[in-house]
């Protein structure tokens, strides 16, 4: 294993809320590793001046971190962005620097991605298709299987399905699909974070875990197959269970992840039990990535009210996860990246 620091690079996300804020904290943070931020560097200072915090901006030369000292690859907005007012025009910006952070990883130039909270509607009124960073980065990577975990320090909770409507939850629960996230929670949790042959709990897609059918056939026609299945293959696998019991402390003690059907059944529980404190973490990509637990947070962007605690939480990780993964890098520099 490496002994470097491993390279961190962190994209703040929408220009208008608290990501640029963040950015400005975290460097006040002593961290063991070489942090880049891919942002534009006059909001930087302009978000830093507005918090009085003193900030000294840096070119990066794959230096290792210094509190009170941020490491910049340049990327420029669209249009002055102000704190609180989104504008479609800077769209391009948020997805520019995620992109040449994504290109970077791909190409072991850094070891893991930190992303800041990005506002999917402004993304999409200017005409670029966003339903979130987690698919966004499984296509820009080619990942099959994305899988969205949130982790805090008392739970885990992985989805199936992310960010769909409601609606079409049931017809995307397929058993190709149930088997692969699973496969890759198992295989990611053990290998990525360290733990060894962890205990799933499934739950089940209706209250009561379908009531024996008369609620519906989910859980009989999808869930209990897939699960008895992978049970078979040597995965420690429960359920479907009901969700509105799996998460009580008996239950939990007896497992390292709840594995949830859609967004809103797991992650309003995660966040009652840790919000601002979890990281949410993407398994099933080729790159290491990390991000906060919560929106842009438009109302508190520029006043300093802001709660950097996820976001120690995210880097913290990544540097965890690239420390028991470091990449292989190319180059310590190339120069197409840092123009």
């Amino acid at each position: 294993m490496t002994q470097e620091l491993p390279r961190i690079v962190l994209t703040p996300g929408e220009p208008a809320g608290i990501g640029p804020d963040l950015a400005v904290l975290i460097a006040q943070r002593e961290l063991p590793c070489r942090l880049v931020v891919i942002a534009d560097s006059t909001l930087l200072r302009t978000r830093a001046a507005m918090m009085n915090r003193t900030l000294e901006l840096t070119e990066w030369h794959d230096q290792p971190h210094r509190a009170g000292a941020l490491a910049v690859l340049p990327q420029p907005v669209s249009t002055a962005a102000q704190p609180g007012k989104i504008d479609a025009a800077n769209a391009g910006y948020v997805l520019a620097s995620l992109d040449r952070a994504v290109d970077g990883c791909v190409a072991r130039l850094f070891d893991a991605l930190v992303t800041g909270p990005v506002h999917k509607g402004v993304i999409n009124d200017a005409g670029f298709q966003f339903s979130g960073h987690t698919e966004y980065l499984a296509h820009r990577t080619g990942a099959r299987c994305p899988v969205m975990l949130l982790a805090t320090s008392v739970l885990r909770v992985a989805l199936v399905t992310t960010h769909l409507p409601l609606s079409e939850v049931s017809s995307k629960l397929t058993p190709q699909r149930l088997g692969q996230v699973a496969t890759v929670l198992a295989s990611e949790l053990e290998n990525k974070l360290g733990v060894p042959r962890p205990r799933i709990a499934v739950c089940g897609l209706n209250p009561h875990a379908g009531e024996g059918g008369h609620l519906g056939r989910e859980e009989i026609d999808v869930i209990e197959p897939v699960v008895a299945k992978l049970k078979k293959s040597g995965l420690r696998i429960t359920g479907p269970l009901p969700a509105d019991t799996v998460f009580t402390p008996g239950q939990l003690e007896s497992f390292d992840v709840v594995l949830t059907m859609y967004h809103d059944q797991g992650l309003p529980v995660l966040k009652y039990a840790g919000f601002g404190e979890a990281v949410n973490i993407t398994l099933g990509l080729p790159i290491i990535r990390t991000s906060v637990d919560h929106g842009t947070a438009l109302h508190r962007a520029g006043t300093g009210d802001v709660d950097i605690r996820s976001l120690e939480a995210a880097v913290e990780m990544a540097i965890d996860i690239a420390r028991r993964h470091p990449a292989e890098h190319t180059s310590r520099l190339q120069t197409h990246m840092i123009k």
